[in-house]
This record gives C-alpha cells, structure tokens and sequence, in this order.
C-alpha cells in the first residue's frame, strides 16, 4: 500500500499530546496529528528521522506522522492503517481467513464498531485489527499501553462466536523484524487474560509488514505466543 498524501521528510522533535507531535519540517517546526494513542516510547525519540504526510485544509495540523526510523529500518505509526492492509492483503489473496466474496468496513456490532465484515463461502467473518509497533527481541507485543477498547472488542468478538458467527483478532506489526506476537502482561494484564480466554473460539492471527519510504504491506505471518 501506497501511503496517501504528499510525503515529506521530517525530524520528530517532542509527543505534544496522545495525538499531537511536534516534528521538525526543512528547518521549521510545525505540529502534526499523531494517529496512535499507543506509548511508543522506543520510536518516538528526540532527533529520529520521521515521515509525514501534508494534509492541506481547514485542520488544527497541517501534517499527519507515519513513519519513524528505529535503526535500520521504518516502523509505520499510523494505527488507521491496519483494516486497510488487511483488507489489501485479503483481496491479493490471503488465505488464513477467507476467501470472501466481499468485505464491508466499520461494522457495527453490540457496543463497537469493527474494523471489517468479510462475506464468502464460509459465513461472515467479523473481524478486528490491532496495529503492533512494539518488539523486544524478536517478539511484538500489544499492547503497550492499557486498552479498555481493546478488550471491549475481544469480548465483542466472543459473543460473535456464541452467537454462531466466525470472528478473528488480527494483529499488525507495521515493522519487518518480529518473529512472533504475544500480549504484553506487564502493559495491560486485563487485555492479555481476556485474549487467552477468548483464543479458543475467536481467530488470533498475527502478521509483519514490509515497510520502506511511503509505502507498507503484509508480508508474513508470525506465530502466536499464548
């Protein structure tokens, strides 16, 4: 996938907020939205090469930060994204969960919204993506930070599955150097518990991307640590 928007580079100065970020734009600094409420504390580093996208108009940011360099390589920040590459990735033809005929976005369901219904020869398939930035030593974990919504969404899809529909949690690492995926206890005990209980009847998937300058895509699955 193609990152949409005028891509410039920047160098990310300071978090302002959970959704603010001061970056630093051919020697101007300039606010930018931050869409990922996650800590990321790891990436979001004084001096770190970042990318951002201008979004011209009416807004209180005239940019929004994608990207961060972490070493060698580009780590995606942007939480928005991981629906679209899954449905991307869906539709070139992957085939843990379907195939689907077609597949609607933002689908309401009990008290959420989830990310995407997939229609196909098997019955609907509700599903829900999370995005990844964090690894430690070859492992992604999620969350890095408490996620009341998360959880509320593992509980959502519990109920699909009693109900008699399928349903699956994909996790997305918008990075190419992770060899598994397990939940991050320490961040948020009550997410990781609510996971393993409900790992049984709900899909857990877990997927790498390939990320370079402006662009990310699913490259790989990656096993589960439960």
């Amino acid at each position: 996938m193609k990152l949409r928007g005028e891509l410039v580079d920047a160098i990310f100065v300071q978090r302002l907020n959970r959704f603010a970020a001061m970056v630093e734009v051919a020697g101007r600094r300039e606010p930018a939205h931050l869409p990922n409420s996650g800590r990321m504390r790891e990436l979001l580093v004084p001096g770190v090469e970042a990318l951002v996208a201008a979004r011209p108009g009416l807004r209180k940011t005239a940019y929004d930060l994608l990207m961060v360099r972490h070493g060698p390589r580009w780590v995606g920040v942007d939480s928005r994204l991981p629906a679209r590459l899954l449905e991307e990735a869906l539709a070139a033809g992957l085939a843990d969960l379907g195939p689907f005929d077609s597949i609607r976005r933002e689908v309401p369901y009990g008290q959420s919204r989830l990310d995407l219904l997939g229609l196909g020869p098997g019955g609907p398939c509700l599903i829900e993506t999370k995005s990844v930035n964090l690894v430690q030593d070859g492992v992604a974990l999620f969350p890095d930070a408490p996620t009341a919504r998360g959880t509320r969404h593992l509980e959502e899809l519990r109920r699909a599955v009693e109900s008699g529909q399928r349903a699956a949690m994909v996790f997305v690492v918008q990075r190419d150097d992770a060899l598994s995926l397990r939940p991050f206890e320490a961040a948020d005990p009550l997410f990781a518990s609510t996971l393993r209980a409900v790992a049984p009847a709900v899909k857990v998937l877990a997927y790498c991307c390939e990320v370079s300058r402006g662009e990310i895509c699913i490259s790989r699955s990656i096993p589960m640590e439960l």
